[in-house]
Parts: C-alpha cells; structure tokens; sequence
C-alpha cells in the first residue's frame, strides 16, 4: 500500500484549540504583539505542535481568517510598476478578487465583521497587517507614516467593500470597474504615496 506524505492532518480537537487561542490573542493582542509560545501555552500544547500543524505565524493567521486569497500571492502583482499607479493597481485588484468567486468568501467574512467585534479585530488586523501595511512598506515613504498610510487605504477599501458589496448601495454597486478605479485610486494614491497634510500620530502601544 502507497504511504501517504506532506504533513499529517493532526488530532481535529487539538487543531481546533490552537485556532481558538490563536483567534483570541490576534483579536485581543494583535498580529505583531502575540507570539506562538503565547497561543501554545494557552491551547495547552508544545510550541512545535503549532509550527507542526500550521508552519510560521503568518499561516496560522491566516487560517484563523480562512481568508479568500493569499496576500502574499497578491503582492507581487500589484507592487508590479512604478509607484505612481499604485493606488489604481489596488483597486483594481481589489475589485478582480470581490467580483470573483473568491467575493463570496469575502462578503460573507466582511458581513461577519459588521456584527461581531471579535471578527471585527481580527479582519482589522489581517487586512492592516497583512495586506495594505505589506505594499505601503515597500514605498519611498516615512516609515513613521506607514501605520497611517495603510489604516487610511484599509479605511478606502472597506468602506468600498461595504458600500458596493455587502449594502449593495446603487449607482457604485453595479458601477463598471473602470468607473471605480477612476473616482477611487487618486484617493487611495494619496493615503499611500501623497502628502496627508499632517503629521503621523504616534502609535499607541
């Protein structure tokens, strides 16, 4: 009989406890301040069984959001280019993943959000850290700016996403992509490359 390889699926209960530890430390702590050890020692398990089940930090975040798409495959396409067009290239993006199959997942998650704050944190977490802050990291920018900048794009986008998507409000929900990217990019331009106008605040801790 052929063996089976690649990773054993793991005991289903112990999987599921490190998800929820998991879930409770992003949301209440934040992607950056919680740490693998944390979430293993409150599931009740090795820090290896963690890494064992779900690799690097980052993949267990992800599949604590089960998220529609791989940020990290996203990334390459849209920091393709000049930094000029990158607010266009993110909409753009952004609009290809909700009109797809893929914007099921993802209005369903967004609707989940709108009536749970525990999701609420965590889709904030993802979204910011993920996502926006990974692409405004990688602009000539203040690095200082960077929290600012990528809340405020993540700001635009959601609020695209609510607007067009979940609250279906008309003329923007059936309106032509092209006609988004053209009222929506020059802003989203502006949060990620442009002068704010003001100075960055200073994170809280």
């Amino acid at each position: 009989m052929a063996r089976r390889t690649g990773r054993r699926p793991g005991n289903p209960d112990t999987r599921e406890a490190i998800l929820t530890a998991a879930r409770e430390a992003f949301a209440e702590r934040g992607f950056e301040a919680a740490s693998i050890r944390g979430i293993a020692t409150s599931a009740g398990v090795d820090p290896a069984l963690v890494h064992h089940y779900f690799g690097t930090k980052e993949q267990l975040f992800k599949s604590c959001m089960d998220f529609p798409i791989d940020p990290a495959e996203m990334l390459p396409q849209v920091l393709a280019g000049g930094p000029d067009e990158i607010g266009e290239r993110l909409v753009r993006f952004f609009l290809r993943i909700w009109d797809s199959p893929a914007g099921v997942a993802a209005v369903a998650l967004m609707r989940s959000a709108v009536t749970n704050d525990w999701t609420a944190r965590l889709l904030r977490e993802f979204v910011t850290t993920q996502m926006v802050r990974h692409v405004v990291t990688r602009l000539a920018v203040d690095p200082a700016e960077v929290p600012l900048r990528a809340s405020l794009v993540a700001s635009q986008m959601a609020g695209l996403a609510m607007v067009r998507y979940v609250l279906k409000l008309e003329p923007l929900a059936s309106a032509p992509p092209e006609v988004v990217v053209a009222a929506i990019a020059p802003n989203v331009q502006r949060y990620a490359t442009g002068d704010l106008g003001v100075a960055a605040p200073a994170q809280r801790e």
